[in-house]
């Protein structure tokens, strides 16, 4: 069984959805084509990085407050790639 890729986000860093694409890729293999915004986040996670893969959110509850409504799209489309894709988790840590 392949080794699960964990992937750390600092939500001490993350204020903006364009911090959550600069947190992301410096922690995962986004390709060159990566178009930063949410369509291409999914066409990415979904068909460009293999996995298994994790997210580990930690500080996410800040993340929340400084992102407001962003947050809650981030949020959607990890969820729903969760329900896409078995060999990918999302943990959410305060």
């Amino acid at each position: 069984m392949p080794v699960t890729k964990k992937i750390r986000i600092n939500g001490e860093r993350v204020s903006s959805l364009e911090d959550f694409y600069d947190e992301l890729s410096r922690n995962l293999p986004l390709p060159e084509h990566f178009g930063r915004n949410l369509d291409a986040l999914w066409d990415s996670l979904t068909g460009d990085v293999e996995g298994p893969f994790e997210i580990i959110w930690k500080h996410s509850a800040l993340s929340r407050k400084r992102m407001g409504k962003e947050y809650d799209a981030v949020l959607v489309l990890l969820h729903d790639l969760e329900a896409e894709r078995e060999d990918f988790r999302l943990f959410l840590e305060p």
